[in-house]
């Protein structure tokens, strides 16, 4: 290589990450769904709610409901948060940077629509994805894209919508996809609109998630390539993990607080609608949970107005995916998220009244 000639991220590196993404996605997503697909349409159901593990209501706050919630959650989500730190380092160390900024470093429309069909194949809840949006916002991918690609991997997932259809009903479907669909390419926009406005792209400068920098032969070898990998695995597990563990364990000792009653009290009334959309923006659950937990509350008599609120509200984002977000993106960007998804919940609520879903 002349001495002019620019360092190139070596092959072996843009093939490691692709075949962590298609074995890691095939071991911890697509085999046990497509499995899982046949319990639900044989069976109706995909197992008991996570909120309230298969009792009536949320236990009592206690030192017992959290460790349990935690517990029940952790053995659910443990394998793709590991996927996601791979990746999400990965990102950082293994890919060229200039090849994400390709695809989705442009505030555009454009890239708003490639990152909700790349969330498609990758089905992650919303805690498990952020390593790889925090990865993602490291290489400068646009905001609006970024958020694209986190809402659209529970909005979008199709092994959700399957289940979804078993158990709830295809219409439940309809709804839910295309509220998803508005979520994904409206936020998405709205968040790339707010970057072009302020004329700034990029993560929070205080964030340190700038792109790498190409400093010459000796930065591509294997040795430096791979100790730059386990070092940002280690530092995102580090500063991800234990945030992440105390809200959970927070949230799951408060879910008696949260949702205090389950039952026909909780009718199609205003308040119940917008209180749904806010207490399920604020929860969190792992992948496909919301289905179980609305067809609990559906057959215990909740109305459909709350009921479609949480079904839209509860995967998309949650307090501790909020916080482990919150150094790769304006808190002015994460607050339109948030208040988008409690708006859509709340007309998820009324759409589900006005088609008559209890009739």
């Amino acid at each position: 290589m002349s001495p002019s000639a620019p360092a190139r991220h070596p092959a072996w590196g843009i093939a490691l990450v692709a075949l962590i993404a298609l074995a890691g996605l095939f071991y911890v997503k697509w085999a046990p769904y497509y499995d899982r697909a046949f319990t639900a349409a044989q069976t109706h159901s995909i197992g008991a709610s996570i909120l309230t593990g298969g009792q009536d209501a949320p236990p009592a706050p206690s030192l017992h409901a959290a460790l349990g919630y935690a517990k029940a959650y952790g053995l659910a989500i443990w394998k793709a948060m590991l996927l996601g730190l791979l990746l999400g380092s990965a990102l950082q160390t293994l890919l060229p940077p200039r090849w994400i900024e390709r695809w989705l470093g442009r505030p555009d429309a454009g890239g708003v629509v490639t990152g909700g069909l790349l969330s498609i194949p990758s089905m992650m809840c919303t805690c498990c994805a952020t390593p790889v949006i925090n990865g993602l916002r490291h290489c400068r991918a646009a905001p609006g894209n970024t958020a694209a690609y986190w809402l659209g991997n529970t909005m979008l997932n199709p092994a959700t919508l399957i289940f979804m259809g078993f158990v709830l009903g295809w219409h439940w479907v309809g709804l839910r996809l295309a509220l998803g669909l508005l979520m994904v390419l409206g936020l998405g926009w709205a968040l790339n609109r707010m970057s072009r406005a302020d004329g700034t792209s990029d993560a929070p400068a205080d964030d340190a998630t700038a792109a790498a920098v190409e400093t010459g032969p000796a930065y591509f070898q294997p040795g430096q390539i791979l100790r730059r990998w386990a070092r940002a695995f280690t530092g995102m597990a580090l500063r991800l993990l234990p945030e992440y563990l105390i809200l959970v364990l927070l949230l799951g000792a408060a879910r008696a607080w949260l949702f205090p009653v389950l039952d026909f009290s909780i009718d199609n009334g205003l308040l119940w609608i917008v209180g749904a959309a806010l207490v399920g923006t604020l929860f969190v659950i792992p992948t496909a949970g919301e289905v179980p937990i609305v067809q609990a509350l559906l057959a215990l008599g909740v109305g459909v107005g709350p009921a479609a609120a949480l079904l839209v509200t509860l995967p998309p984002v949650s307090l501790p995916s909020l916080v482990m977000v919150s150094r790769s993106f304006h808190r002015s960007e994460l607050a339109i998220l948030a208040l988008g998804v409690v708006g859509l919940g709340v007309i998820a609520g009324g759409l589900a009244i006005g088609l008559g879903f209890g009739g």
